[in-house]
This record gives structure tokens, sequence and C-alpha cells, in this order.
């Protein structure tokens, strides 16, 4: 796949060059950035270089990760960063971003995520876009919230990071909360409280049939 360039209202979304590397090594020297993400801490030059022309070349290429840089649409500097990863062949892609410091509070990261969320969506195919963040990363669950995910729950070890299993946070955004449709269509459960269904019979498991198997994050 050819990498593409988003535009919004305010900003540039276009796949990172090799101008963006001292950028991305300086943003990436934020502690908050080092702690909250999987970048590698102490976060080096080498990092900035192998991930501006290798990782993201080779996501872009593969098809199974795009990433976009952050920048001013009228021209200025990198501001953030946001992909997303393939995640099952079904149609789930996950979302990661990060934002430099001197560029937060601005709604600059929930644009460029709704911006991307909708292009996975109409050019990838997603039917799913998960957002995951390790419990406490407030800081991103906002923006994920502001950007229309709903947050579904917690999973314990679901995230390694710094040779850690972490708990976490994920969320999710489909076709529908943008107003767009799916392929194949979405049939969310029935809420209905518990009870014998219309055919008298309960929903546990028949005697001698072990486990149900069903367990809820």
């Amino acid at each position: 796949m050819e990498p593409f360039t988003l535009t919004t209202d305010r900003l540039l979304l276009r796949t990172f060059t090799p101008d963006d590397t001292e950028p991305a090594y300086q943003a990436c020297q934020d502690p908050d950035i080092q702690r909250w993400t999987s970048v590698p801490s102490p976060y080096r030059r080498e990092h900035a270089v192998e991930f501006i022309e290798q990782t993201v070349p080779d996501g872009w290429h593969n098809g199974t990760m795009c990433t976009f840089a952050v920048l001013p649409r009228t021209g200025g500097p990198l501001m953030a960063s946001v992909g997303v990863t393939l995640r099952t062949y079904s149609g789930t892609w996950e979302i990661g971003f990060w934002t430099g410091k001197e560029h937060r509070g601005q709604g600059i990261t929930v644009e460029a995520v709704r911006a991307v969320a909708h292009w996975t969506f109409t050019r990838l195919g997603a039917n799913r876009l998960e957002w995951r963040a390790e419990v406490g990363n407030h800081a991103s669950r906002a923006v994920a919230e502001r950007a229309g995910f709903t947050v579904e729950g917690e999973l314990r070890a679901a995230l390694l990071n710094k040779d850690t299993l972490r708990d976490t946070w994920v969320g999710s955004l489909l076709p529908s909360d943008m107003g767009l449709s799916s392929k194949p269509p979405y049939l969310p459960a029935a809420r209905e409280s518990a009870g014998p269904d219309a055919s008298g019979l309960s929903g546990s498991p028949a005697p001698g049939s072990g486990d149900s198997g069903g367990s809820g994050a």
C-alpha cells in the first residue's frame, strides 16, 4: 500500500520522512511518552531513525501498520503521531498515538484520531477500531473518549510494556459511531433482564455439559 495523506481543518497527516527524525527524537525525550507508550526508554536517535526509515515504510508496504505524522495544515513542526495496526483479519484494527508536550491541550490529537479513524473505516474496511492504554493513562483515555470511543472495560496483563505485563483499558469505535456502515452488518446483542427465554429454558448449561466457557472483561 502506498502512504496516504489526510487533511482536516487544522492538520496535515502524512507519512514520516527523514526530515522528521530529529523532531521525533526530541518529542520522545518526554518522560510521559516513554512512561505510557511502548517507545524504548531511554529513547536514542537510532530508535527514531529505525522507526522512520524502516518501521513506518514497512508497515505501509505490508498494509498492516499505517502511521501518520501530524503537522499544521499551513506548515509547521511535527506535533504528534497517529497510527493504526491490523489486529485480526476479521477487520479489527488498533489505534495508537502520542503528542509532543508543547502541543497538548489544543484538541490536536482528537482531531487527528477522528480523521484516521474515519479513513480506517472507509479505506481499510475496518469493522472495529480498538484503543488500548495502560490503566492510569488518563490523558490517553480522555483523547479516546473525546474522539468517540466507548471504554468497554479493563483487561488484566494485556499490555507488555518495558518487559512488564500491565493491566489495560480497552475501548472501541465502530463505523456506526461515525455514521458509517460496515460489512458485514453489525447486530448488537439484545439488552434484556436475566431470566428464562421465550422457550421457557434458562441459559444455564445442561447437567453434565461442563463449563459454559463464557467470561466478560
